[in-house]
């Protein structure tokens, strides 16, 4: 394995037939293996293809400029058909990734916050150190 990952180009004619003989019904995996890439990458380029047509074969890496686009949240219908349904689904999905951000907060914190926690309604076998009282007068 070599230490640093490379960053392979790909001409637009290579990805094109690489796109028709997918499109022709050749299986990923030994075309894959043919043409010394990953199947990840012909399914990225298949992908490109069906969504931008020959322009999306062409696009850079990265985030793409402009607002991110977010799947809508369900939206509320008229109670007593399936809306009471989806509605009760939209609450769970709230409440789900409320539950997750505070895990992660709570992992966040956790490690740094470790030498002041300590056990509630457990006795200590031993005091911490300096703290023995009768041992300032000695």
């Amino acid at each position: 394995m070599t230490d640093k990952m490379t960053c392979r180009t790909f001409p637009t004619a290579f990805k094109l037939a690489a796109i028709k003989r997918l499109k022709a019904g050749e299986a990923v995996l030994p075309l894959a293996r043919e043409l010394g890439v990953s199947r990840k990458i012909l399914h990225d380029w298949r992908k490109a293809w069906d969504l931008h047509g020959p322009s999306g074969l062409n696009r850079k890496r990265g985030p793409k400029p402009g607002p991110r686009k977010f799947r809508p949240l369900a939206k509320p219908a008229a109670k007593g058909s399936s809306g009471e349904l989806a509605n009760a689904r939209a609450k769970i999905a709230e409440l789900e990734r409320k539950i997750g951000q505070q895990a992660v907060d709570i992992d966040f914190f956790a490690k740094p916050c470790a030498p002041w926690t300590r056990p509630i309604g457990k006795a200590q076998s031993h005091p911490p150190h300096g703290s023995h009282r009768s041992h300032d007068f000695i």
